[in-house]
């Protein structure tokens, strides 16, 4: 059942308190006319958990003489990043230049912690990026951030257990329920685990399903963590959970680990990043595995959500605003800073255009099939409608410790109806006010 939290002040991205970049900014940032006179200069700071910024930083340095980064290489937000973040910028201390995943990004925005970049880049700028990063940085009717990657969600199977069982890369998951169960009768194998301690990985499933967790309406919020589309998705996984034909584990775990080195694992659900983590943890498994798009719901369009993801903001207390968005535009739209960044992974980039140079960086040769042409296919799909909520902490917290449990003979759909009561509730700790 969806609640709607009204704001008590400015919690909600549609309210007014909006922190402006500084004035200079709008009048010469890139993508605005400006003269060169009037082009930003000084020192800024950045702080990425990404590998490679530090060299992304250098060759921006390089590439001119008015605005020098110093790099500080950070957490991830998950250990402790955007709690030192937060800190930060509180204590007017932050960097001017912030690395924020997607899901993170209306938690700072709607505190006030970030600068608007609206009016900042141009229209071309914009649209270079893919529509669904697009839809994920505009919050409330503001800009907030440049998108780095759009990653989308990708499943990848060993195609040699597929054959061994009789089966075929599943385009339905009603076939992939199929599959899973044909793979562990004759392999013992698992065609999937179930990631529990991953919110964002049941988020993807739920969002491709139509789900829509958080929303908007005026000055609130509208949360529907247990709408049909979620506990469909979550009847599905349990059903094969069941049967023995999913297994229940974390993901980076030892156990999840060795599944994949010793061939247990027969297939991940994951994105396009996760081509990295499978040449690392399969030795010996070279032409063995294949990406795909993500199966479909029978009778539905194919939708292709994405799955992480981070953008590049700006804090508040940043005083060179106008340098900083420069630099973010560097980050995001120069050929130089990927090439810059080297070879870092299956990294498939919000602007297209430039997921060519990190292509070329990327030994895929592990793989059975071309990995890219399924990822380009599998990004040119719809990607539906989504929007993340002023705090997923308080949801993710909520999905790991009811989700942990997840075992055969489990309640999973019904798991939902806590997780939705626990982030209301959490919300409202925050100063929000839930309303009929």
């Amino acid at each position: 059942m969806d609640r709607i939290i009204r704001t008590t002040g400015a919690a909600v991205l549609a309210a007014a308190l909006l922190v402006p970049l500084a004035s200079c900014a709008a009048e010469t940032a890139p993508g605005s006319t400006t003269t060169e006179s009037a082009l930003p200069e000084g020192e800024i700071t950045f702080w990425s958990a990404l590998a490679g910024m530090d060299s992304v930083a250098e060759a921006f340095n390089d590439s001119q003489d008015r605005i020098h980064v110093t790099f500080e290489s950070v957490s991830n937000g998950a250990n402790g990043g955007y709690a030192k973040l937060a800190a930060a910028i509180s204590a007017g201390q932050a960097p001017d230049v912030a690395t924020i995943e997607y899901y993170a990004l209306p938690q700072f925005a709607s505190s006030g912690s970030l600068q608007s970049l609206t009016g900042i880049y141009s229209d071309d700028v914009l649209n270079s990026f893919s529509r669904v990063s697009r839809s994920l940085i505009t919050l409330g009717g503001e800009v907030w951030a440049l998108p780095y990657d759009a990653p989308p969600s990708i499943v990848w199977y060993r195609q040699d257990l597929l054959e061994a069982a009789g089966v075929e890369v599943p385009r339905t998951w009603e076939e992939f329920a199929d599959a899973a169960r044909a793979v562990h009768e004759t392999t013992g194998g698992y065609l999937a685990s179930f990631n529990a301690n991953e919110p964002s990985w049941y988020a993807a499933l739920a969002w491709q399903n139509g789900a829509q967790w958080f929303d908007t309406d005026s000055d609130s919020w509208v949360v529907d963590l247990d709408d049909a589309a979620t506990t469909d998705v979550a009847q599905f996984w349990q059903g094969l959970i069941d049967d023995g034909a999913v297994k229940a584990v974390a993901s980076y775990s030892d156990e999840w680990t060795n599944d994949i080195a010793s061939g247990t694992a027969a297939g991940i659900v994951g994105a396009s990043w996760s081509a990295t983590g499978i040449i690392a943890r399969a030795p010996g498994q070279e032409g063995a595995w294949v990406a795909a798009e993500l199966p479909v719901w029978d009778g539905a369009e194919p939708v292709t959500p994405i799955y992480g993801g981070s953008t590049f903001a700006v804090p508040a207390s940043s005083e060179n605003g106008a340098a900083a968005a420069e630099f973010i535009e560097f980050l995001t739209t120069d050929p130089a800073a990927i090439e810059a960044r080297g070879d870092t992974g299956s990294a498939y980039l919000a602007n297209s255009d430039l997921t060519a140079v990190s292509q070329a960086a990327f030994d895929a040769s592990f793989f059975a099939n071309d990995i890219w042409a399924v990822f380009d296919k599998a990004a040119s799909r719809d990607s539906g409608s989504w929007q993340w909520g002023p705090n997923f902490d308080l949801t993710a917290t909520a999905m790991k410790e009811t989700m942990g449990a997840t075992a055969p003979g489990g309640r999973l759909a019904e798991a939902f109806a806590s997780i939705q009561a626990r982030t209301v509730d959490g919300l409202a700790g925050l100063g929000l006010s839930v309303g009929p």
